[in-house]
């Protein structure tokens, strides 16, 4: 799994949120891997037009009904919305909250994403059986500096963690990916895929860094 996440970046705002997603979209279908996009939130069912996953930055636990402003997963849904993120570094919610959301979206048939800041929550969350848990230490988005290759431990370290849940999690890997290098080494070191925004959205030329880290991807299944 490839998620590429516009985060409120400016560079995907108006019809560019649509450029990026089907540059993803050709380049998914071109190598064969999963790629989702993760747009701003009003932009949902915009982008959930395309044929590759489209998960939303954030869920709330409201209810559907009279809960204005509220994000609900039934609501979502229902515009072809495949998902979420849970609990990103810079959308944290309580575990009560985690727990309730990958619940929820698991009896919806959507995908759950539960963003972790360290190994101990690697562990805690993969237990309650999420699609993916993606492991971004905080102190490493957005600098350039991949966790790969500044942390590489906390990468092994998680990836045992969620083996030890004994259930379908897979591991992603984010925080500070530039480069197909940085893309390749955090699967060899056991990553499922990657989790990355700013490497994307702030690149000058969208088709070739998709296709970078796309690549990498498809190499290390391969080998």
């Amino acid at each position: 799994m490839f998620i590429i996440n516009f985060k409120n970046y400016e560079e995907v705002s108006g019809a560019n949120a649509s450029k990026l997603a089907k540059i993803a979209e050709k380049i998914s279908k071109k190598y064969k891997i999963k790629i989702a996009v993760v747009p701003p939130q009003h932009l949902l069912s915009e982008i959930a037009k395309i044929s590759i996953p489209v998960l939303a930055q954030h869920v709330d636990v409201a209810n559907t009904g009279s809960t204005t402003g509220f994000i609900v997963p039934e609501i979502i849904k229902k515009s072809n919305v495949s998902g979420s993120l849970i609990n990103h570094s810079e959308h944290r919610i309580s575990e009560k909250e985690i727990t309730e959301l990958v619940s929820r979206l698991k009896k919806l048939g959507m995908i759950s994403v539960v963003c972790v800041k360290d190994v101990s929550e690697a562990k805690k969350y993969a237990k309650l059986n999420p699609d993916y848990i993606a492991i971004e230490p905080p102190e490493l988005i957005g600098t350039g500096k991949a966790v790969s290759k500044e942390k590489p431990e906390v990468i092994t370290k998680s990836v045992m963690a969620v083996k030890q849940a004994k259930n379908s999690t897979k591991l992603l890997c984010g925080a500070g990916i530039v480069s197909g290098k940085d893309v390749a080494k955090a699967m060899q070191l056991g990553a499922k895929g990657i989790l990355v925004a700013s490497g994307i959205i702030k690149a000058k030329n969208w088709n070739d860094i998709v296709e970078e880290f796309a690549l990498a991807i498809s190499k290390s299944k391969k080998g």
